[in-house]
């Protein structure tokens, strides 16, 4: 599961954008965004391609499926993922998350049935949008 093969660029307007309402309180979302979070992460560890598609929003998915021209499972072992390690900062902003963590950070939304990861294998880039090696469409 460690083989490069594109990265893609995460414009990740909701930050800046009003917040939404959700469902829950701040301190709630936060601990559920970052508990999602720390299930990418095992899963990424363990190598568990299906359970790692399980938690990518559905246009993360589609958009990884159509470029990779491949099933989820497949498209998301080709991809190089670091291992994030521990959560630094978790910020909030209505139904979107940002986790940061050691050498990774994540981007999340909030759906029906839970937080879904929108982006993964994200690096900053001062005064421009993050790199990420996976995101939605």
């Amino acid at each position: 599961m460690r083989k490069v093969l594109r990265s893609g660029t995460l414009v990740f307007l909701a930050l800046i954008g009003p917040a939404l309402a959700g469902c829950g309180s701040v301190g709630d979302r936060r601990s559920d965004a970052e508990s999602t979070a720390a299930v990418f992460e095992r899963l990424l560890r363990t190598d568990d391609a299906n359970g790692l598609c399980a938690v990518l929003a559905p246009e993360t998915r589609g958009e990884l499926e159509d470029s990779e021209k491949a099933n989820c499972a497949k498209a998301i072992a080709a991809q190089d993922l670091p291992l994030g390690g521990a959560t630094h900062r978790v910020d909030v902003y209505g139904r979107q998350a940002r986790v940061v963590l050691d050498t990774d950070t994540l981007f999340l939304s909030l759906f029906p049935d839970g937080w879904k990861v929108v982006a993964a294998g994200c690096t900053p880039r001062p005064g421009r949008p993050y790199q990420c090696t996976i995101k939605g469409g």
